[in-house]
């Protein structure tokens, strides 16, 4: 799968009513390779996210990121597609004017945990036929992730404290610091 089949994914899946459900079923009838490739591509760019920078918009946005939060930040991000994605990892202030209520989840973030599984569910109903975890069909796509050259992501030194965030990020700051998201 190439880099643009994967974003034209990404695209026709904002255009469904359930996204993530969509984009399983659709690469549950995709060849084993291609599902891999999808989830290539996924854990990229959520290494290619993973920014001390883009952390400190997030807790912005939401009063507060922990770990898991930031995970599924990112997936939101990807899912907002390739343009979305690269305007905010060059200008993270782009979130001010980019994020409406439309844009976030049912709970008013902008948080996206299943996109993250789409590939592991695909892949494991491919192989079992079910949709239920499986470590054996996990453990194999980790291990042909690796094969394909994707390296354990190195951890994050965060670079910012609190209190440092209204000036590095002002117009997230004057947007959301005072009413985070998921207070709309």
């Amino acid at each position: 799968m190439y880099e643009s089949s994967f974003w034209q994914l990404i695209d026709q899946a904002a255009n469904q009513e359930e996204p993530n459900e969509w984009l399983c079923n659709i690469l549950s009838e995709k060849d084993t390779n291609e599902i891999l490739d999808f989830e290539f591509m996924i854990q990229t760019l959520i290494q290619k996210s993973y920014q001390s920078s883009l952390w400190a918009a997030a807790y912005i946005l939401m009063d507060g990121c922990s770990d898991d939060t930031f995970d599924y930040f990112r997936g939101w991000l990807i899912a907002q597609g390739k343009e979305t994605f690269e305007k905010v990892l060059d200008d993270h202030e782009y979130l001010a004017a980019y994020i409406t209520e439309e844009k976030l989840d049912e709970e008013g973030h902008p948080q996206n945990e299943d996109l993250l599984s789409v590939a592991i569910k695909a892949l494991t109903y491919k192989k079992t036929s079910d949709d239920e975890w499986n470590d054996k069909v996990h453990d194999d796509l980790l291990d042909a992730l690796e094969q394909k050259g994707l390296a354990e992501s190195d951890g994050i030194e965060l670079d910012w404290e609190e209190e440092d965030l209204t000036d590095r990020f002002p117009k997230l700051w004057e947007r959301f610091g005072d009413n985070p998201l998921g207070d709309f």
